[in-house]
């Protein structure tokens, strides 16, 4: 299936493996050289449980810089339902540089499945309403890019990248700014002077009154910080579709689809990427 990313992969996969590689086996493997420099052999990855898969492009990288000659087949595709004991790829190679490969290749996999796969249960859990569930800057430290790919695998949506390709107005900067309205008029200056790299300014509330400033200083993009259900609401009710009201603090599996029922147009989960347990899965060798 086709995943829509924004942002330009094959650096960022390349940049990714090298410094796995790098960290895992620098001056060499010491265990792999008990095998047969020639000894070609088979492998297989399995699913030991069920979920999304993703991170394919990431786990042939790190094969292909051991091993360019190798061969991996995969029989399901980034985004894609799976279940337990699912045959997800075959490889053929030498069988050093796959023994070597093994723990970064099955890291990349194993990681980006979980976060496809928490997304996939969060937005099943709003289906139906007009809600999307987006991420946040609660990464890890140098997979932000790969992770926020493995939100829209899952099913779900990106907010900014990092803080140099959008405008988030949150508590301190009103605070130092004097108010909404002054922060927000620096806001487009500053967006003006970044066109090339601003998407967008979002200014966060946290009370209805700080909303009505917003939407009077001309905010298109508005987050709702902490509200309850009911000041979603009503916050809902006073927008009138002005600007896209977000949703950000504390959502839970549990909560999220009574946040959705409000109106709101997206929900922000830190959750998604931060709080993650790796997909089980295996590589085995064969024949």
């Amino acid at each position: 299936m086709t995943i829509e990313f924004a942002y330009p992969l094959a650096e960022e996969i390349s940049r990714n493996v090298a410094a796995a590689l790098a960290e895992d086996v620098g001056a060499g493997d010491l265990t792999a050289s008990l095998v047969p420099g020639d000894r070609q052999v088979k492998a297989t990855v399995i699913s030991r449980e069920g979920g999304v898969v993703c991170g394919t492009a990431w786990f042939d990288e790190c094969v292909a810089r051991l091993d360019p000659s190798a061969k991996v087949s995969w029989k399901v595709a980034d985004g894609e339902r799976i279940v337990a004991n699912q045959l997800l790829c075959e490889i053929t190679g030498n069988g050093r540089a796959l023994l070597t490969a093994e723990r970064s290749a099955l890291n990349f996999l194993q990681l980006l499945s979980a976060v496809a796969s928490k997304v996939r249960i969060y937005a099943d859990a709003i289906a139906g309403t007009k809600a999307q569930v987006v991420d946040t800057r609660k990464t890890l430290p140098g997979l932000r890019i790969a992770q926020k790919y493995a939100v829209r695998a899952g099913g779900g949506g990106n907010h900014r990248l990092a803080l140099w390709d959008a405008i988030l107005i949150k508590e301190n900067h009103i605070h130092a700014a004097g108010g909404i309205p002054q922060a927000m008029a620096a806001a487009q200056v500053v967006a003006g002077a970044a066109a090339d790299r601003c998407k967008f300014i979002q200014v966060e509330v946290e009370n209805l009154d700080e909303l009505e400033q917003a939407l009077t200083a001309g905010a298109r993009m508005i987050l709702l910080d902490n509200f309850t259900l009911d000041m979603m609401r009503e916050a809902v009710q006073r927008n009138a579709g002005r600007a896209v009201l977000e949703s950000s603090g504390n959502v839970t599996l549990e909560t999220i689809r009574g946040i959705a029922e409000t109106g709101v147009d997206r929900i922000s989960v830190g959750a998604l990427t931060k709080d993650v347990k790796a997909l089980d899965l295996s590589m085995r060798f064969v024949g």
